[in-house]
């Protein structure tokens, strides 16, 4: 959600910078200054002597939220999360051991504590238990009308660990112009009460993926692989971290080519926690549920007070237009994905000539099997939920039609991710 933010930032020179009205909200003193555990803090303080702040609860949450990220990255920093040429992160994405803008502000730990495997495992716990949260303190907010302005661009995370907080303003001051900088220290959302579900979804989403990694037995793939993403690791195989570093990354070496496609290899995972998928389940189906709740609010405005999401009838801080078309065939698509994770609808089969058979996803969280990446895209690993029955009007080539038509083809992705 950060990074999309900064995307959205990148852009504002060309968009007039609002403003905003009334007094600063609690959270906003604390966002800006990067001390979101004193916020948190001050802002349950404020709770407790004002329960109907429906305000105070909407700035919790997201202090809540952005904490979530600032914890992870916090554990990953002080376990020696592999940022150096040699170490799966640069290699998957792009840059290793030769100079790069953002590596100033990703130095390595140079004192890493030993990674265990139980110790992986409590890092996602303590992700998943952060963002419930944030989701649940998001929940009790009833105030139809409660707005939250925010100068999004100057709020201020530490979002590599290192107890050094970073703006996206101050992001974009170091690598572009003092132009986008100052547009970035301007701009203000308004989020308002359609803003409270898309951040209640986020946290869903993020959840359930963090259940779905706890509920694998990855014991053997942390131990022929944890090397890759940490500099010390407890791992009965160490002679796979006795190499010398090389320069150029990752793929010049071929033990770490070995040792990538042994990941991949390793990736058949044993469930283990099985209740874990159902839970993952639970948070999809809240996700789908809070994302539709987010129009009713949002259709029902008539303000056009800097909206993150707008309606029809707004223009929105980012400058991008939505129309009816788009609102309309977003909520069928939703209402499709809900149908989906009910079972009520299959996924087509992508093997074999029979049209009437596809998948029950549903079944996929509920009878849990070992997870095979490689087995499901060959298609035998989704033999046992195969059934006979109606599939998804995602799959019909006029429902595709529509979708192009309203989002302009692969715009769709990224506006799927804007509205969550």
């Amino acid at each position: 959600m950060w990074q999309r933010l900064i995307l959205g930032l990148s852009l504002l020179g060309a968009f007039p910078s609002p403003t905003p009205a009334g007094a600063e909200p609690l959270a906003e003193k604390y966002l800006l200054e990067g001390k979101l555990a004193d916020g948190e803090k001050a802002l349950q303080e404020r709770l407790q002597k004002a329960p109907t702040d429906d305000q105070a609860r909407f700035g919790l949450g997201v202090v809540q939220f952005f904490r979530a990220f600032e914890r992870l990255s916090g554990s990953l920093y002080r376990y020696g999360l592999r940022l150096e040429g040699g170490g799966l992160v640069p290699a998957l994405f792009g840059f290793g051991a030769t100079a790069d803008p953002l590596r100033q502000f990703l130095p390595p730990n140079p004192s890493p504590e030993t990674m265990t495997y139980a110790a992986w495992r409590q890092v996602v716990q303590a992700w998943v238990d952060n963002v419930n949260r944030a989701e649940a303190t998001l929940g009790g907010v009833k105030d139809p009308q409660v707005k939250l302005p925010l100068h999004v661009g100057r709020i201020q995370v530490d979002l590599f660990g290192q107890g050094k907080p970073h703006s996206a303003a101050g992001l974009l001051g170091r690598f572009t112009d003092a132009a986008a900088r100052e547009a970035a220290e301007k701009f203000v959302v308004n989020f308002d009460r359609g803003d409270v579900c898309w951040f209640r979804g986020y946290c869903h989403f993020l959840a359930a993926w963090g259940e779905l990694l706890l509920s694998v037995d990855g014991q053997e793939l942390f131990n022929g692989s944890a090397h890759l993403f940490f500099e010390k690791v407890d791992s009965p195989y160490t002679f796979l971290q006795e190499r010398e570093r090389r320069e150029g990354g990752q793929l010049n070496d071929p033990r770490s080519v070995a040792d990538l496609i042994a990941f991949v290899h390793q990736l058949r995972l044993p469930v283990k926690e099985p209740h874990r998928c159902q839970a993952a389940l639970a948070h999809l189906e809240e996700m789908v549920a809070r994302a539709k709740e987010m129009w009713t609010f949002i259709l029902d405005e008539k303000d056009d007070d800097n909206e993150w999401i707008p309606n029809p009838r707004q223009k929105g801080v980012l400058g991008v237009a939505v129309t009816q078309e788009m609102v309309d065939t977003w909520l069928a698509t939703l209402d499709e994905v809900e149908l989906v994770l009910k079972g009520k609808r299959l996924v087509p089969f992508w093997r074999g000539t029979q049209a009437d058979r596809g998948v029950n996803l549903r079944r996929v969280f509920t009878e849990p099997r070992s997870f095979d990446p490689i087995l499901w895209f060959q298609g035998t690993a989704a033999v046992p939920y195969l059934e006979k029955g109606e599939l998804t009007k995602l799959a019909d080539p006029g429902m595709r039609e529509r979708i192009d038509k309203a989002f302009g083809g692969l715009n769709f992705v990224g506006f799927a991710f804007w509205f969550n």
